[in-house]
């Protein structure tokens, strides 16, 4: 929008991707500054009690009792916000497909948080059903992947995986499966990593800084050999810079002791979103390795969940790996202070960012 206005009257150094990325930045991490405290006192005059502490987190948790959740909201719309102004309004298909998986994911983490909200029940399943979610995320992701593979280049043929060094691994209709665990593991992997005070967005930014990494590479011809040159996805710049800015924000209110929680409605929308921008830069691979502290966080769960019903139903008495799962609470259980598992697992998150960053360099 302000870019097109500007590069319209003569003002060509807005052509800049980094450009762009800095003024999305601006605005987002300025929109979430100036509102989030209105936002908060909003959130917590409608919601009242807030959010209902599940059951089956640590004892220390009852005390976060009554603080607001959906802080998701104003992320969202700070990205929207921030990445609409300043990205290109023609011929950027890959913005458009980032910012609707956004839109997509956030709308069904409202839809879960509001159920949790209303009812206030303190189990784990108080929101939407694992299977209906799973089920509307998978139509999610059946559009994105189409709209993404409608997005490559000549050069790059449909439906195919890029493993790194220019190789392409024709997938097929396996694509829209291969999506579907990138995409929708993402919008999970960040759902349940966002249990402690301020921990989603400290591992998000690693992740988001090996993101622009790619694009950068992406968008140069003979800066990355590892990454396939997709100059369409230029109009991701102002997208990422918002969501740096948006997530930098939203950590000024959600450190420890947090004034409102991120909610489902942040992290899915931010899951997704990731997943999505990750297939749009064919670096799926390297996304799974910078978020690998999120997806160690997203198997404890599922290997807890599997291991309780296999022992349950070999020896009538369910057996668990972890004291508490995921994997934050079984550091909580062990008796670790909650930022120093924040802490700790934000330097691991750091370390997978590197080791992503190598690969996308040297691999």
């Amino acid at each position: 929008m302000l870019t097109d206005y500007f590069l319209s009257h003569g003002l060509t150094f807005f052509a800049s991707g980094w450009m762009q990325f800095g003024a999305a930045f601006g605005t987002a991490f300025l929109i979430m500054l100036m509102f989030g405290r209105p936002f908060i006192r909003a959130m917590h005059a409608w919601q009242k009690r807030g959010q209902p502490i599940s059951e089956n987190v640590p004892a220390a948790h009852r005390k976060k009792a009554g603080t607001p959740t959906m802080g998701g909201i104003l992320v969202v719309v700070a990205i929207l916000v921030g990445a609409i102004l300043f990205m290109p309004m023609h011929n950027n298909l890959p913005g458009w497909i980032s910012l609707l998986s956004l839109v997509m994911f956030g709308a069904l983490g409202f839809a879960d948080d509001y159920k949790k909200v209303t009812s206030q029940s303190k189990k784990a399943s108080n929101g939407l059903t694992p299977s209906m979610r799973l089920f509307i995320e998978g139509i999610f992701v059946v559009i994105l992947a189409y709209l993404i593979n409608k997005t490559m280049p000549p050069y790059i043929p449909e439906y195919s995986l890029a493993i790194g060094s220019g190789i392409i691994l024709p997938l097929g209709l396996l694509y829209y499966v291969f999506a579907y665990f990138v995409i929708c593991g993402g919008a999970n992997a960040t759902n349940i990593t966002d249990g402690l005070d301020g921990m989603l967005a400290k591992l998000y930014m690693p992740v988001l800084v090996v993101l622009v990494v790619a694009l950068y590479g992406a968008t140069r011809i003979g800066f990355m050999d590892t990454v396939m040159f997709l100059p369409s996805a230029s109009g991701l710049y102002p997208v990422l810079g918002a969501a740096f800015g948006a997530v930098l924000g939203f950590l000024w209110f959600n450190a420890k002791p947090a004034s409102i929680f991120m909610g489902d409605a942040g992290s899915l929308a931010l899951g997704g979103f990731m997943g999505t921008v990750s297939m749009l830069l064919k670096s799926e691979i390297l996304m799974g390795i910078a978020a690998g502290m999120m997806v160690l966080i997203l198997l404890s769960s599922f290997t807890q969940t599997m291991y309780f019903k296999l022992t349950r139903r070999m020896t009538g008495t369910g057996r668990r790996v972890f004291l508490r799962a995921p994997l934050h609470h079984h550091f909580e259980e062990l008796g670790w202070a909650e930022t120093k598992i924040v802490d700790r697992f934000f330097i691991i998150s750091i370390l997978f960012a590197g080791l992503a960053l190598a690969l996308l360099k040297f691999a």
